[in-house]
């Protein structure tokens, strides 16, 4: 069973409703309808931390506050404080090789040029892990970076809003380890 979820993004008004930002979104809502602890600023573990409980167990909720391209140390530092192992970690992120709205879960390989992926692989010196990819689209024009730190599109937005709701009802089934019936 996942024992830990983490949703990547950074820290900051600027950055809140942007592309980058999938994994804290993501985890926001599902905050709510876990009726999780408040979200409380771990500073040992440059994160914040929410606890829920499904179906009995304990998951811990992370959303690192280092920015993205230091995601890695938040999650070192809780594995290694709650000693877990790296198949008990789901990992939410934008994935712009996905069309908005569109999801896939995938466990370990590499970090197809994310680099939120890329620390957290070099942090925890494995790549065993899970990972929830939810789709932002390419740009059509323009830079990567300047598209994922960019806001949704209303048509974005809802479709992304539509997408957590389909996972939002399953997600007993994501934290069991049963990705294919979570499709």
């Amino acid at each position: 069973m996942i024992k830990l979820l983490v949703g990547l993004g950074n820290p900051g008004l600027q950055y809140k409703r942007t592309r980058h930002n999938a994994g804290f979104l993501f985890l926001e809502m599902l905050h709510g309808s876990l009726n999780a602890s408040p979200w409380q600023i771990n500073k040992q573990f440059k994160a914040e931390i929410a606890e829920a409980f499904v179906q009995g167990e304990k998951v811990l909720l992370v959303k690192p506050q280092t920015f993205m391209n230091l995601s890695g140390d938040a999650v070192a530092a809780v594995m290694s404080f709650y000693r877990l192992k790296s198949q008990q970690v789901l990992v939410v992120h934008d994935e712009i090789d996905l069309a908005p709205g569109a999801v896939k879960f995938k466990k370990d390989g590499g970090h197809a040029g994310h680099n939120g992926l890329r620390d957290i692989i070099a942090k925890i010196g494995t790549a065993d892990f899970y990972r929830l990819r939810l789709g932002v689209g390419r740009p059509q024009v323009g830079s990567v970076a300047d598209y994922v730190l960019s806001a949704y599109s209303s048509d974005e937005e809802l479709q992304r809003e539509q997408c957590f709701q389909r996972l939002n009802g399953k997600i007993t089934d994501v934290l069991d380890g049963n990705l294919a019936l979570a499709l």
